[in-house]
């Protein structure tokens, strides 16, 4: 009897089992807190998921898109879509490091990703938006190659103000509370909507005035200005609302910045490269068809008729 209760006495676990189940126990907890800390499950899970489709969709057709650009030989073009796709890197690490925002000592880490984040994905917001504005007076290629110049400097003017603010004044520009309102920061994004909706704006009635025909004709121009328009008009009437106190507008901005980095860059996409690349396969089938002539393929069809 000694003997059995000796060894039922033994303890079962020991000093590596036990940090093993610490290790293995402790992974589930930083794993949860990451989707659910600072905005919530469903604030991190819409913008994880939907910016890693779109890199997802990049990526399983980059052989048959790097084919057409080279194809096409357009350099403006290719680094158009290498911007693209750095962007979408950028955006992807954005949404999946939201816990930065709420972790202390990443406060700087995360102002500097959103800055470049935002200040890439403003870059091909400004891009289109400029190219739209120059219509049926010059080419695609040629619009888009003068419109990176004026792109880039509106771009990094931006990002010296934003910078100023960060660093310069100690304004969080890119993190949001609630509790701690800041009208300074408030009312800079006041004025960053309010230009952004205006020229959107202004596009939008060109498109309905008799000079219509100065903008590119394409249905998905159209509709692209109409949902930009919109979307920067709630958030310009967010911005407000959150600048006074209102506990509404700081949710309604949430949400228009999940819109936006969910799917503005699959909205530019679908509105801008896909009719090109579809364009360079009708192009690529042109030309397939036109060696296949002179090389004697149809002549057989032809002396049947």
């Amino acid at each position: 009897m000694r003997a059995i209760d000796s060894v039922t006495e033994v303890p079962f676990s020991s000093p590596a089992a036990n940090s093993t189940l610490e290790e293995g126990w402790g992974y589930a907890p930083r794993l949860y807190g990451w989707l659910l800390d600072c905005h919530g499950v469903w604030h991190n899970v819409a913008l994880i998921v939907s910016s890693a489709l779109f890199v997802t969709y990049l990526a399983s057709h980059s052989r048959k898109s790097y084919a057409r650009l080279s194809h096409g030989r357009s350099y403006i073009m290719m680094a158009y879509y290498g911007f693209v796709w750095f962007v979408s890197i950028l955006n992807l690490a954005w949404c999946c490091l939201q816990t930065w925002e709420c972790t202390p000592g990443k406060e700087m880490a995360w102002n500097i990703l959103s800055l470049f984040t935002t200040s890439g994905m403003l870059f091909l917001e400004i891009s289109l938006m400029a190219f739209l504005l120059q219509g049926n007076h010059a080419s695609g290629l040629e619009a888009l190659t003068r419109t990176f110049i004026v792109s880039g400097l509106i771009v990094g003017f931006d990002i010296l103000l934003k910078a100023i603010y960060l660093f310069g004044f100690s304004i969080p520009l890119f993190i949001e509370d609630n509790e701690d309102i800041h009208r300074v920061k408030w009312g800079l994004w006041v004025v960053h909507k309010l230009l952004l909706t205006g020229v959107y704006g202004f596009i939008l009635f060109i498109y309905h005035s008799r000079w219509r025909e100065r903008l590119p004709a394409r249905p998905a121009y159209h509709n692209y200005v109409v949902i930009m328009f919109c979307l920067n008009a709630i958030a310009l009437f967010a911005c407000a609302l959150t600048g006074h106190g209102a506990g509404f507008g700081f949710w309604m901005y949430d949400f228009t910045v999940i819109c936006y980095h969910a799917f503005y860059l699959p909205l530019l996409y679908v509105t801008f490269l896909a009719d090109f690349f579809q364009e360079e396969d009708l192009n690529l089938e042109n030309v397939y068809y036109s060696e296949m002539k002179d090389a004697g393929f149809f002549d057989a069809d032809w002396e049947s008729y």
